[in-house]
């Protein structure tokens, strides 16, 4: 007789119940799965056949669940073993929650996460990891076992429908697949959407979990960043009152009065927050003949940022403040970020200021700090600075140097029209500007014997209206004005990690290694194909780069030297344990002169208070947890870089899209076996050139020279060569670009007629897998 469909099994002779199922579950300290559950009550094997229809009858009840990997756990519990997503990474103190969770009416269980230190380093919002789980008292611990690469989970893209079907467009430049769409939610073609993806290979399957809009929309572009790289941009209605709290607090007793000082903040025009001011004057001092008083005035966050409060935890995940054309996602809210800790005109506000004296020859003779209240003289844009000088100094003929008179740009005329009301009293200005100006002066004497590594890479600005829309794409203008605001930060963080060091505090670094070896031997091969040499028996300095950079200087390809420099360098990260900075040729360097878009520099700040005794919100974290927090921010800069840039390649891919079908100046960028990338001249952005389309003969790579050669021809295609290029495709919503020579697909060679071989070799296998067919790969030399 059939069994009734829901009826439930009678405990068997030998069998365990059912509470002893759950408690033995709950309690194992490993996976338990019915072969775990059938040793531990000795179960013979007509009982095991008795116990797998028990264990389906409990999970039909509700009473357990069943995990990846056929392990049971208790029905709302947690699995022994399971993958979990970190949510919060506070400090020391790190939240899991399980990355599947389909118990419904009961709430998704935070975990907190007891982290091994290891080489893959600190956990950060984002990471999966397999781990063991436990009860402890009323909660649950996670024990790391594995990170885990992280998954697909929630992706973002736009609802494209092709065949009466639709598809997940992922907004990747590299992506190759659109997953088919399953439930679509109310999403309509054309919109932005969040959503999850389901299976494997070419079976994939997209859910709409939220619907963002139009992705061409004035401002979508950096909306997409935000979404694609998780940066938290909400600040809790909690946080929130608490910002408006401290902003309301007075600025403290003892502070030191520089409101008499003529102390001048200058900055972009369009700044949206005011970390840093500045004030030079000649030193009295007979000892320093020559010399300098000049001081640096930071926004002094940590009076209102204390250690703990919701505001450090928020900062402290947020890490910096991120940039977009359109939109900054601030790590402080803007009542703090935009007004009270912002350094302004005519308004009294606490700052933490870095006193200097400097010498003739650029060094600094001493420092101290002090906590202060200062009263801006003048926000003034860089523009209008540089114009101010330029306006009053003498013929280049005659007065030469940074300081001396003379701007190594082309001065702004005087009668321009200007959105920073500085510009109408350069008269005014002059007296504040020019005692920096010949300050710095002496600072570039230093700078020069320094030698730092000398990069000239303009930026990419994007000019927008008042409703978001592109006006302009063009390289950034670097003035002496930018140099000189850079030189004094530079001063400030060198006396900043000094003065930690000397009271043997705790200091958050920013360090720069030497290149590895085996960048600079790359780099060699790569200039001995420009014969350029680049010996690697010295010692490697910066200077070392300089002098290549120096030979190269009005060689068509000086651009992608440069480039090839950069990318011989290692990536600049935050850690307590000093390594100097290669770049600038320092010995002991850290941030200290953008407290509100920078923890780094929160964390310095407090050090520095708590080591001068200057008051409340210090801290002198331990050494375990500074390194915690040093790869912490490192790894949320490199989030905020991408994020930037993507979007500033969005806008690019946007501005261009009005010009496809042009031919437009291009240079390349990178050379790969599929084929080239290109960027067009003065606006930027990359695209690819498909091997594919190069022509009908076969191309060679040679790796080591970063070119693809022709093999009938010896046509070339070279990294910094420039060139005409016909812009195909231009996708605003994934920021990538696809040329083709002039004439289109072929064109870069003739045709060979048919039945010709190529000079030497047998005949190539037809549909040949991996690099495409008409390029053949040149190992770099050994």
């Amino acid at each position: 007789m059939a069994k009734q469909k829901n009826a439930k099994s009678k405990p068997v002779p030998g069998l365990p119940t059912r509470q002893q199922i759950i408690d033995f579950i709950t309690s194992s300290e490993q996976a338990a799965g019915k072969r775990e559950i059938a040793r531990a009550f000795g179960l013979s094997a007509q009982e095991k056949i008795a116990l797998k229809a028990l264990l389906k009858d409990m999970s039909d009840e509700g009473l357990i669940d069943v995990a990846p990997g056929r392990a049971f756990h208790k029905m709302g519990g947690v699995p022994k073993v399971t993958v979990l997503r970190i949510v919060e990474a506070d400090g020391d103190t790190v939240w899991a929650v399980p990355e599947r969770w389909e118990a419904e009416g009961i709430p998704v269980p935070r975990l907190r996460v007891r982290e091994k230190r290891g080489p893959g380093g600190a956990l950060g919002v984002g990471d999966r990891i397999l781990a063991r789980t436990e009860e402890a008292g009323k909660g649950l611990i996670a024990h790391p076992m594995k990170k885990l690469a992280k998954g697909d989970g929630a992706v973002l893209g736009v609802v494209h429908e092709e065949g009466g079907r639709l598809y997940l467009q992922g907004l990747d430049k590299k992506e190759r697949t659109s997953p088919v769409i399953s439930d679509r939610n109310g999403a309509e073609p054309g919109d932005l959407v969040m959503a999850e993806v389901t299976g494997k290979g070419p079976r994939l399957f997209a859910k709409v979990t939220e619907i963002l809009g139009d992705p061409f929309a004035p401002r979508s572009f950096s909306l997409i960043a935000i979404h694609k790289h998780e940066i938290p941009h909400i600040f809790s209605e909690e946080l929130l009152a608490e910002a408006e709290r401290v902003a309301k607090q007075p600025l403290g007793e003892g502070r030191e009065d520089l409101r008499d000082l003529p102390i001048v903040a200058i900055d972009p025009a369009d700044a949206r927050d005011h970390d840093d001011a500045v004030w030079a004057t000649p030193d009295d001092d007979p000892a320093n003949t020559g010399g300098w008083k000049a001081i640096v005035a930071i926004a002094d966050v940590s009076f209102y940022v204390r250690p703990g409060s919701l505001l450090d935890r928020e900062a402290r995940k947020r890490g910096n403040s991120v940039y977009f054309p359109d939109r900054v996602v601030p790590m402080l809210p803007e009542v703090l970020s935009a007004d009270v800790c912002s350094l302004k005109e005519g308004v009294d506000r606490a700052a933490l200021a870095c006193h200097m004296r400097i010498g003739a020859d650029g060094e600094i003779r001493d420092w101290r700090f002090s906590r202060a209240v200062v009263k801006l003289a003048a926000n003034i844009a860089y523009e209008d600075a540089q114009a101010a000088i330029d306006a009053h100094v003498s013929p280049p003929a005659e007065r030469e140097g940074p300081g001396e008179g003379l701007s190594n740009q082309t001065a702004l005329s005087a009668d321009m029209p200007s959105p920073n009301p500085s510009r109408e009293r350069e008269g005014d200005l002059l007296p504040i500007l020019q005692p920096l100006w010949d300050c710095w002066a002496a600072l570039n004497k230093a700078r020069t014997k320094r030698e730092p590594l000398d990069l000239d890479l303009p930026e990419r600005r994007i000019v927008l209206d008042e409703k978001g829309r592109i006006l302009s794409v063009a390289p950034r203008e670097r003035l002496d004005a930018h140099k000189l605001i850079e030189d004094y930060m530079i001063a400030a963080n060198v006396a900043a990690a000094k003065a930690l060091e000397k009271k043997k505090a705790p200091v958050m670094y920013r360090i720069h290694e030497p290149p590895s070896r085996e960048k600079l031997v790359a780099l060699k091969e790569y200039l001995k194909t420009l014969d350029v040499e680049f010996a690697l028996g010295q010692v490697i300095r910066p200077k070392t780069f300089n002098h290549v950079i120096a030979r190269t200087k009005e060689a068509d390809f000086h651009a992608e030297v440069m480039t090839q420099v950069l990318r011989t360098q290692t990536q600049a990260y935050y850690g307590p344990q000093n390594a100097g900075h290669f770049g600038l040729a320092l010995g002991s360097y850290a941030h200290f002169t953008s407290p509100i878009r920078r923890y780094a520099d929160l964390v310095v700040h407090r050090a520095l208070t708590e080591a001068f005794k200057l008051g409340p919100g210090g801290e002198l974290p331990a050494d375990k947890d500074m390194e915690r927090t040093g790869e912490l921010i490192s790894k949320l800069e490199r989030r905020a870089m991408e994020a930037e840039r993507d979007t500033i390649d969005r806008y690019v891919a946007a501005y261009l899209a009005s010009h496809v079908g042009e031919v437009l100046d291009a240079r390349i960028t990178g050379v790969q076996s599929f084929g080239f990338f290109a960027t067009v001249d003065g606006i930027g952005g990359d695209g690819l050139v498909p091997a594919r389309d190069l022509g009908r003969e076969y191309f060679r790579y040679d790796e080591a020279g970063q070119r693809l050669v022709g093999e009938d021809t010896g046509a070339e295609f070279a990294l910094g060569q420039r060139l005409q290029l016909k812009l195909v495709e231009a996708n605003p919503v994934s920021g990538a670009l696809r040329f083709e020579l002039p004439d289109g697909k072929g064109s870069g060679s003739g045709p060979r007629p048919d039945g010709e071989r190529r000079k030497s070799g047998p005949p190539r296998p037809l549909k040949r897998r991996g690099r495409p067919a008409n390029i053949k790969h040149q190992g770099r030399k050994r």
